[in-house]
This record gives structure tokens, C-alpha cells and sequence, in this order.
């Protein structure tokens, strides 16, 4: 698990007077400076533009690394104490800052340390140049970092970030990444699962933008084994509706155990078909929350090669099979639903639960298609992308989803909770 530094300050120039906040996020080991960020936010008091700091800085370290421990260092004894539960927080400004900034990350991943001002100089001056910037009618625009790229593999994820820092510091596209090949071979007859990420950056400086809020964040799951699973059939939602297998129950178990110790999941969703509601209740019942179904979430509807296996409908449908495989608009046999009208179904409800869960953390319990779907949207990949991903049963993925429309691919087919 990575280890973060945010170092946060905030000022004010009258309390209350013309005030603004700086940030910076560094890693633990190296202390190598990853990001930095800074605003002048008007009038307000030095104790609420501290806070926005604070807010600032672990908001930076969750978009680097959502699974990340952070130690915080302040030269602010107020807000070290009272985010550490020792002090009450009695200022109704302050109030909703603070529980922001507790929602970020989940409890027990963050600590706080008061540290003195003269060891807090990188965030007061991040504050002070945001102010002296507001003062000049200005936007604050933060300088280029020097960022050490580690030397790797292709595919590897440390360089790769690294890269990726570099670029947005420097105010350039990141370079695209080098193909990753699925590192789960449970289905290993399947075409070999490709993808191919790059990040982009539309102004130079990432913190210099205005600031987003915590993104919607769609953890997803695929459902848990069903007898028709590893048999490879066609399971959709025109056909037997099967329930979980026991493995597949056990598998459920073991995604709830994950997601409960990272305890980043407020809400549960579910598509209305039997694996995915159990799935979805085993889970939600180790995470004390309600499942909700969206109709929206349901597998394709795969018409008459429901239950069949991939030969057995190139034996009997041939011509259809090949149809379907080649144009996004081509239905299966017997009048099931094309991928295209799949992907308008699931932009749809990816519309309407990413505006419900702003700033929160959902699981979607669903099937492969819809979440290959959200993933190749989130890509901006074409639609034979689908061919060429591997998702196993019970196997998580995540999507983070921003204010701005932008989206972001932050795992995907992971199946490590599953192994022994």
C-alpha cells in the first residue's frame, strides 16, 4: 500500500479578510513531491481556509491513489486536533469541511500530526502565492514538478503514474501506455484481453482547475458463479435467470470480505436478475447496507443462443453469429438485443446514478457486458473493445466518474480476493 504526505496550510489576510490555501502531497518513502494545489477563495477566516487546505491535499492523494495510507502534517493545532476527534468542532463553517475531509478517505487511513511552521513552508507558501495571485485578479498556476520516472517493464504501473505526473505537471499528454495483458488466465480459450490507457490534460497545471469535488465512483462487480458459468454458455437476461452456484456464493463471501475491510462502499445497486440480487445481498449484508435494483444494470438479452455455448451457436446460427460479432447493430438470432442498443441502455443509467452518487462511492453488481460497457465508454474505445476483454466471475473493476464529464479507469478485472 503506498504512503502519502499531504502537507496543507491556509491564510487569511484581515481574519476574515482575503484568504486562500495551499496543498501539497508527497510520497512517504521518497519524498518526492506528486502533486500540489492552491486557490484563493475569497473572504473567509484563516481557520476555514486552512480547512479547505486540508480538503485540497487528501483530495489530491485520493486521485493518485484511492487505496493509499496519508499522514497528515499541519501547523494548525485546531484542525491536527479536532480532525483527530480529540476537540470539537463548534464553527458552523467548519463543520461541513471537516466532514468532507473525513469522507475522502476511509477511517483509520489517515493521521494527523501537528508539526511547526517552519516545517510547514511548502504549503504556506502554496497559500501565499494563491492569495498573492487572487490579489492581482489572477488564477493561481502551479510551477512544473521535477518528477523521477522510475525505469520498468512495459505495462508497469509505478512508471507508467510517474509518467503520467510528468506530463500533467509539465502541462502535456501523457504517453499512451504500453498493451497490459489480463494477468487472470481463468479463461484462457477467450481472445487475449488487450487495453491500452492514456491520459490527457486539456490546460497546463491539474490544480490550477477549478476544484471538482470528490468524483462518483462505480466499483463494479460481476456476479458470482452460476451452474451455467463455467460451462461458458450464454446467460443474459432473455434466458433461465439462474441463481449463484455455491462456489459462486463463496465467492460472494469473499468480495464481501475485501470491500468490507476497505470500507469505501456507501452505497449498493443491483441489476434485477437473481445472481446479481444474491450476489449483491451477500455483500450488502456484510457491509450493513440496502440493495437497490436498477433495471437499467441487466445483462443482453442474447434471443434464441440463451443457454447455448459459443460453438453450439456458430453450429446452429452461423451466419447471425457472425453478424453480431462484426456490427455493434446486429441483434442475436431470434430478436435479442444488439451491443448497441445494450450501450444506450447503460449510458443511460450510468447518467442517472452518476448524478445520485456524486462525490460517492457505489458498488454496481452486474454482468459482463454492462460492465465492459462502462469500461469502454470511460476509454473512449470502440465497440469490438468488448471482444477483447477478460472479466471473470466475481472479479471487480472501478470507474471514477468527474464533474467536468470526464471519467477514469482506476482497476479492472480483479480477481486477487479470490485466491487463496
Amino acid at each position: 500500500m503506498r504512503e502519502f504526505v499531504v502537507e496543507a496550510d491556509g491564510g487569511s489576510r484581515g481574519n476574515p479578510g482575503p484568504a486562500g490555501y495551499g496543498a501539497a502531497v508527497s510520497d512517504a518513502a521518497t519524498g518526492e513531491t506528486l502533486a500540489e494545489a492552491a486557490e484563493f477563495i475569497g473572504v473567509a477566516t484563516n481557520n476555514v481556509a486552512e480547512y479547505r487546505g486540508l480538503l485540497a491535499g487528501l483530495r489530491a492523494a485520493h486521485a493518485l491513489d484511492p487505496e493509499a495510507r496519508v499522514a497528515v502534517r499541519m501547523d494548525s493545532k485546531l484542525v491536527v486536533e479536532q480532525m483527530s476527534g480529540r476537540w470539537k468542532i463548534k464553527h458552523p463553517d467548519m463543520k461541513p469541511l471537516a466532514t468532507e475531509a473525513r469522507a475522502v478517505f476511509p477511517p483509520g487511513r489517515v493521521t494527523y500530526e501537528w508539526i511547526p511552521r517552519e516545517q510547514n513552508k511548502h504549503a504556506d507558501r502554496l497559500a501565499n502565492e494563491a492569495m498573492d495571485a487572487g490579489a492581482r485578479g489572477e488564477t493561481w498556476t502551479p510551477r512544473a514538478l521535477t518528477v523521477v520516472e522510475p525505469e520498468g517493464p512495459p505495462g508497469d504501473a509505478r512508471a507508467g503514474a510517474a509518467a503520467a505526473r510528468a506530463a500533467l505537471a509539465q502541462g502535456r499528454p501523457a504517453p499512451a501506455s504500453e498493451p497490459v495483458e489480463s494477468a487472470d488466465a481463468a479463461q484462457s480459450d477467450a481472445r487475449a484481453a488487450r487495453t491500452v490507457a492514456s491520459v490527457t490534460t486539456s490546460s497546463p497545471g491539474w490544480s490550477a482547475a477549478p476544484d471538482l469535488g470528490a468524483p462518483a465512483t462505480f466499483v463494479l462487480l460481476r456476479h458470482g458463479e452460476t451452474p451455467l458459468t463455467p460451462q461458458k454458455r450464454f446467460s443474459g437476461s432473455g434466458g433461465s435467470d439462474p441463481a449463484l452456484s455455491e462456489v459462486g456464493r463463496e465467492q460472494a463471501r469473499l468480495v464481501a470480505g475485501v470491500l468490507a475491510r476497505r470500507g469505501t462502499v456507501q452505497a449498493v445497486v443491483a441489476s434485477p436478475l437473481a445472481r446479481t440480487r444474491e450476489t449483491a445481498g451477500i455483500v450488502a449484508a456484510r457491509l450493513g447496507l440496502d440493495v437497490r435494483v436498477d433495471d437499467g444494470l441487466r445483462e443482453t438479452d442474447f434471443g434464441a443462443w440463451e443457454g447455448l455455448t459459443f460453438g453450439e451457436a456458430r453450429e446452429r446460427h452461423p451466419d447471425d453469429l457472425n453478424a453480431w460479432l462484426g456490427d455493434p447493430e446486429a441483434r442475436p438470432t431470434g430478436g435479442g438485443e444488439s451491443f448497441a442498443e445494450t450501450a444506450e441502455r447503460i449510458e443511460e443509467a450510468r447518467a442517472r446514478l452518476v448524478a445520485e452518487y456524486a462525490g460517492r462511492t457505489v458498488l454496481l453488481v452486474t454482468h459482463v457486458t454492462p460492465i465492459k460497457t462502462l469500461l469502454r465508454l470511460a476509454l473512449g474505445a470502440p465497440p469490438e473493445s468488448l471482444f477483447r476483454m477478460e472479466l471473470s466471475a466475481a472479479s471487480l473493476s472501478a470507474v471514477a466518474y468527474y464533474a467536468d464529464g470526464n471519467a477514469s479507469v482506476r482497476l479492472f478485472n480483479d480477481t486477487s480476493h479470490l485466491r487463496p
